[in-house]
């Protein structure tokens, strides 16, 4: 039937090398989420102050979502693919040259500016990906897409393998195994620009599809022409998902911390962190390659409401430090917070028609989420440890619940 096909001929190639992108921005993420523990050991940091990694990354999604918005409006998908993307090598090939000044915050300045090249592919690609194929596998198309930045998040880690291990003593040294892995990302990333430039992809316009993408009864209405903040579907689509991206940072950023924990039980060697890491990127992979075989069949926003539901019942038990169970327990976390980024994303942006590129700029920026929430839940484990610190994502998941079985829903 048309309603379970992911994508069409005309489209097949456009989603090929959109898909690429989620690759590619998953291996930056992936790499990011070891450097917590890495920079609390070479610099000496506070797990609070090593949470301003996350902070800059996605302080940046915050600021630049709305300009690249307003770029792609302007320019089309295709410039703004191409801006991001030059903005992602900049920012890495200016990490890989200025690491022998060892200094904490101008790697978190170049940071930001690998942050906007991000900001700017996902303020694109999300909705470009909605968009290729059938409007009613629109959700299980972008976890499809979703699901090779989740095969991304797997390799992030085992390049930070190479980072844990080359550890230098010497002054001006101490981050030196930064250089080649941000090197030839910036070189991988140039590369890819390169081919979207030589590449004619089709030009999506929302206003002349707008009819295709809702029901003839939505578009006659007059509740399809209000603003966007009178859409109650796209405001908490907005809150739910900064809820996710805070509580989603949070959870990758300290799972290196709490397996090394001296007061838990197992505790593993700090060298094995991006191991442990890797393994709950994998599981975070099958589901949200699973997620999107599953979503041909079942409502999105139902499998999100389980998937939340899930995570609030596993959280206490990782706070409760029970051993290998609560590892289990963490690493099952993992597993259910897979399809939430992709489907909060197409359940926000169904049936806006025109509006679609600004609602998009919009939920990116509430990826800011995952600026705030790290340093907090990293000042909670100094304070009272890091299994505790695994409480506070509790209340964003019990939001995403909710906005899964009501607010998701297109008010009329």
């Amino acid at each position: 039937m048309e309603k379970h096909k992911l994508t069409t001929k005309e489209y097949l190639l456009p989603f090929i090398l959109i898909t690429s992108l989620f690759f590619l921005w998953g291996i930056a993420h992936g790499m990011l989420d070891t450097l917590n523990k890495h920079f609390q050991d070479i610099l000496h940091l506070s797990k609070s102050r090593s949470g301003m990694i996350q902070f800059s990354v996605y302080t940046a999604y915050f600021l630049m979502a709305l300009p690249a918005g307003y770029f792609m409006r302007k320019f089309g998908y295709k410039k703004g693919i191409i801006l991001g993307l030059v903005l992602f090598a900049s920012g890495a090939f200016l990490i890989a040259a200025t690491t022998s000044f060892e200094s904490f915050w101008l790697f978190l300045i170049f940071l930001f500016v690998l942050g906007c090249g991000l900001a700017t592919l996902e303020t694109a690609a999300n909705p470009y990906t909605t968009k290729l194929g059938p409007p009613n596998s629109a959700a299980q198309r972008i976890n499809f897409s979703q699901s090779f930045n989740g095969l991304a998040w797997v390799i992030g880690p085992l390049i930070g393998l190479f980072i844990y291990g080359n550890k230098g003593a010497a002054p001006g040294e101490k981050l030196t195994s930064l250089i080649l892995p941000y090197f030839l990302i910036g070189l991988v990333v140039l590369a890819v620009a390169v081919l979207f430039y030589k590449t004619t992809l089709p030009e999506i316009n929302e206003e002349e599809i707008a009819l295709d993408n809702v029901s003839t009864e939505i578009a006659d209405n007059p509740t399809y022409h209000k603003p966007l903040v009178k859409q109650p579907h796209f405001v908490l689509g907005v809150l739910a998902q900064f809820s996710y991206v805070a509580a989603q940072t949070g959870i990758f950023s300290y799972l290196i911390n709490f397996v090394t924990d001296v007061n838990q039980k197992p505790h593993f060697n700090t060298s094995y962190g991006p191991y442990f890491l890797s393994i709950g990127f994998a599981l975070f992979m099958i589901g949200r390659m699973s997620g999107s075989y599953i979503m041909g069949f079942i409502k999105p926003s139902r499998i999100l409401a389980l998937y939340a539901l899930m995570c609030c019942i596993l959280l206490p038990f990782v706070s409760a430090s029970l051993g290998w169970f609560s590892l289990i327990a963490l690493y099952a976390v993992f597993f259910f917070m897979s399809i939430m980024f992709p489907t909060i994303f197409a359940l926000g942006i169904k049936d806006l028609g025109p509006k679609t590129k600004k609602a998009s700029s919009f939920i990116v920026m509430s990826i800011v989420g995952g600026a705030v929430f790290p340093p907090l839940m990293g000042w909670i484990a100094d304070i009272h440890g890091m299994s505790v610190g695994f409480y506070a994502p509790i209340p964003f998941f019990i939001f995403i619940l909710y906005y899964a079985l009501y607010g998701h829903k297109v008010r009329q």
